[in-house]
């Protein structure tokens, strides 16, 4: 069991910026991925970012050059930067956890979601 606490979400005015912070726990593997996926209301699930143990990231072109991913192998939490918020960021932003090695590779673990707002 992998269980996920998100923070720092909120409201913020365009060309803001927030960073949402989310701290795995449980029967965390060394080899993983962490990331953010968003969802606005009306909209398909998305994925904006994420990183592996390793360091490698992946971001969506929509975030790409605004929004940086990072992470604290020791405190196993992922962190996401976002800059230049535009108000089509808005959306609840979930934390993923996922095994990429071991008998239980593959499972992804949720957040329950923070939700970013960004708005004048």
């Amino acid at each position: 069991q992998v269980q996920l606490v998100e923070s720092g979400g909120g409201l913020v005015q365009p060309g803001g910026s927030l960073r949402l912070s989310c701290a795995a726990s449980g029967s965390i593997s060394s080899i993983n991925a962490m990331g953010w996926h968003r969802q606005a209301p009306g909209k398909q699930r998305e994925l904006v970012a994420d990183i592996t143990s390793a360091g490698t990231t992946n971001y969506a072109d929509s975030v790409k050059g605004r929004f940086a991913i990072s992470r604290d192998n020791a405190k196993n939490t992922v962190y996401l930067q976002m800059n230049s918020l535009k108000p089509e960021d808005t959306a609840v932003y979930y934390c993923n956890y996922r095994t990429l090695w071991g008998p239980s590779r593959g499972l992804d673990y949720w957040g329950k979601g923070t939700l970013v707002t960004v708005s004048s």
